[in-house]
């Protein structure tokens, strides 16, 4: 009987003495190699996609999964992965929860969730206690994988996964920051409140809850606004309200620095809440939207320091 050969590799003959010898419709031509059959036909190696910064774990793990019979391309950081997600069809994806900052595996989770809604993906983290974070997003990572790997279970995982694929995953629709921000508006004032309460400098300053909090949900309207619409001047409504707000710090008994860092705090909230929803965020404007965030914080900061130092001025 002829043997057939896929990639230069011969595989060991079929045995004729049952006529349905793979009822499975999958078999192991070898212990570390993967083969599908289909309609009589046998089928390329799994194609996985491994995305992982750190060159030591990139360079091993892909030779331990090639070795295991999977086709095997390595990326190193979100662009090179993004792009094979674009060009590439694959069957698996595997990649760090970090890759080069916090939470970068989530966005390569998110493009291919888009481009490739049947690929099946893992998540590489460092940090065991993570299952309960990553409960909320199974809905689009199939499963985790802890550093250190256990390679024997994570080929497990990755064959048993192979071998019973969920229903195909429905791409979660995607929201603009705006939407983000204005839905997770009262998050983003406890967290920001909590900060600030627990600097000693401002909390220094005895004022109610609602006497330091009064300016942040116009803040985060306006900001939402200046997202969808990117105006290149800031509007005037908004302009009064930081004037406003400077002034009224100056009455509080506030000095410039401590201004500064309450602005400092709410853009840390801000990007830990953006990061946070990174699933749900529209990639395509996500740039766009980060920077209109940064000027609109900016020209609202000027602002009410333009303010203060007028009453400060007026004062002497």
């Amino acid at each position: 009987m002829l043997q057939p050969k896929i990639l230069g590799l011969r595989l060991p003959a079929l045995p004729s003495a049952d006529p349905a010898p793979f009822p499975s419709q999958r078999v192991d031509v070898d212990r570390h190699l993967i083969y599908a059959i289909k309609d009589g036909s046998i089928l390329s190696k799994p194609k996985l996609l491994f995305v992982d910064d750190e060159n030591s774990i990139r360079v091993t793990l892909t030779a331990i999964l090639q070795q295991e019979g999977f086709d095997v391309t390595a990326c190193a950081n979100v662009p090179e992965a993004i792009e094979a997600i674009n060009n590439t069809k694959f069957d698996v994806l595997i990649s760090d929860l970090n890759v080069g900052e916090p939470g970068d595996g989530f966005t390569v989770v998110s493009a291919m969730r888009r481009v490739q809604p049947q690929v099946i993906t893992f998540i590489l983290t460092g940090y065991p206690d993570f299952e309960s974070a990553l409960r909320a997003i199974r809905s689009q990572v199939d499963d985790y994988i802890t550093k250190p790997a256990d390679v024997r279970n994570m080929v497990q995982a990755i064959r048993k996964h192979l071998e019973n694929p969920k229903p195909v995953h429905v791409p979660i629709a995607t929201k603009r920051v705006s939407q983000v921000l204005l839905e997770n508006k009262k998050p983003v004032v406890d967290a920001w409140y909590k900060l600030v309460t627990a600097d000693k400098d401002l909390a220094a300053l005895k004022l109610s809850r609602a006497d330091r909090i009064d300016h942040i949900p116009h803040i985060l309207e306006s900001m939402a606004k200046r997202i969808e619409f990117h105006p290149e001047d800031p509007e005037p409504e908004s302009m009064q309200a930081a004037a406003k707000h400077g002034a009224i710090r100056y009455e509080q008994g506030y000095s410039i620095p401590q201004i500064v860092q309450e602005e400092r705090f709410l853009q840390r909230v801000i990007s830990a809440t953006l990061q946070a929803h990174l699933l749900v965020i529209d990639i395509s404007t996500l740039i766009p939207d980060m920077v209109a965030i940064g000027e609109c914080l900016a020209s609202q900061l000027e602002e009410s320091i333009r303010a203060y130092q007028l009453k400060e001025r007026r004062a002497a």
